[in-house]
């Protein structure tokens, strides 16, 4: 029987690669007054749904969509939280 699990994914750069990015948005806060602002780096975050038979399926299907599609592995590295989803969690909460 298959099981619907939510992923949230976070991709960011290696720290070896630079982030033109982020030296904007830190520039950009520290002319708005914010001077203790320092490394800022800018990140991709993605939300899933994917039906498995159990936790080591989903795990490894969203581990192989971040390695093929949603991460650059050459510079970019990755993680993932993995969850069944339950009533409370399919229904969704907006803030």
């Amino acid at each position: 029987m298959s099981q619907t699990y939510q992923a949230q994914i976070y991709v960011t750069l290696r720290p070896s690669v630079l982030d033109p990015a982020g030296t904007a948005v830190q520039s950009g806060l520290q002319q708005l007054g914010f001077t203790g602002v320092e490394r800022v780096r800018i990140g991709k975050y993605v939300e899933l749904t994917v039906t498995a038979v159990d936790d080591a399926d989903a795990t490894q299907q969203v581990d192989q969509m971040c390695d093929r599609l949603l991460a650059n592995p050459t510079i970019e590295n990755y993680r993932f939280e993995v969850q069944a989803v339950t009533e409370s969690i399919s229904e969704g909460v907006t803030a």
